[in-house]
């Protein structure tokens, strides 16, 4: 069996679903991070000044851009997978010859693709209140990539194990937007207590939005090194994960 025509498929089929939604998908982001550069960026930040050399502005940019990737990534998933779930759709995937690992492929595809294009959305609006001049473009592309891919993953792990449409929007509510605002998208992990910075330093996204902060802006609180290696250590065991509970059925077989 040729596997790359059931995982074209299911790529298209997503990319599909929610460019045919644009206003909801694609408009929201746009609206809202506008809201995000105009309130923090040009009302606050003049009044803060200058944040390990750089300007509120160009500070903030890199995380409300990371930020918009992170919840685009997962969103896509977990409301797209759960629904194939609640529609029972999936009974067509189980029965067709369709290795797991395509199935895991196509839909984490199509959360990365959406995920990044809301982040070149985002990006565009920031070229409307500041100029950034890229510094490495290596890390800024290779860490959004794996940012998107590691929460698409983690969407697609809610989709599975969530029970009803109240399940999916749990983790988003209540972990992955708290996690998000307190992952220094706003602020120096630097200007905290000393205990907040230990606390903070336990937080994923802290790592990945300073890294894709060194990649646009030169600037950083954490180690690339140890960044990149974190990002891809939750990458292979996501991945592992999820392909396991496929294999078992669990949340898609009862």
């Amino acid at each position: 069996m040729n596997v790359l025509i059931p995982l074209r498929t299911i790529i298209v089929k997503e990319i599909v679903r929610f460019v045919r939604i644009w206003p909801q998908t694609l408009l929201p982001p746009a609206i809202t991070t506008s809201l995000y550069f105009l309130i923090f960026g040009k009302l606050i930040g003049s009044r803060l000044g200058v944040i390990e050399g750089a300007s509120y502005m160009d500070y903030i940019v890199p995380g409300i851009i990371l930020m918009s990737v992170i919840s685009h990534s997962y969103a896509n998933v977990v409301s797209s997978f759960y629904s194939t779930k609640f529609q029972r759709n999936i009974e067509e995937l189980l029965v067709a010859p369709v290795p797991n690992w395509v199935i895991l492929a196509g839909y984490i595809s199509g959360g990365v693709i959406r995920g990044l294009l809301v982040g070149i959305v985002v990006t565009l609006i920031s070229l409307f209140f500041t100029e950034i001049a890229v510094q490495n473009i290596f890390i800024t592309l290779s860490i959004a990539l794996l940012t998107a891919i590691l929460f698409a993953l983690a969407g697609f792990i809610n989709a599975i194990l969530a029970e009803s449409f109240d399940d999916i929007s749990i983790i988003p509510n209540f972990v992955l937007t708290p996690l998000s605002y307190l992952g220094g998208v706003f602020y120096s992990v630097g200007m905290l207590p000393d205990i907040w910075q230990t606390i903070s330093k336990a937080n994923p996204i802290l790592y990945m939005v300073n890294t894709f902060r060194f990649g646009l802006i030169g600037v950083t609180d954490v180690n690339i090194e140890f960044a990149y290696l974190i990002t891809s250590g939750f990458i292979v065991i996501a991945v592992f994960f999820s392909l396991l509970m496929l294999h078992k059925g669990i949340g898609i077989k009862n």
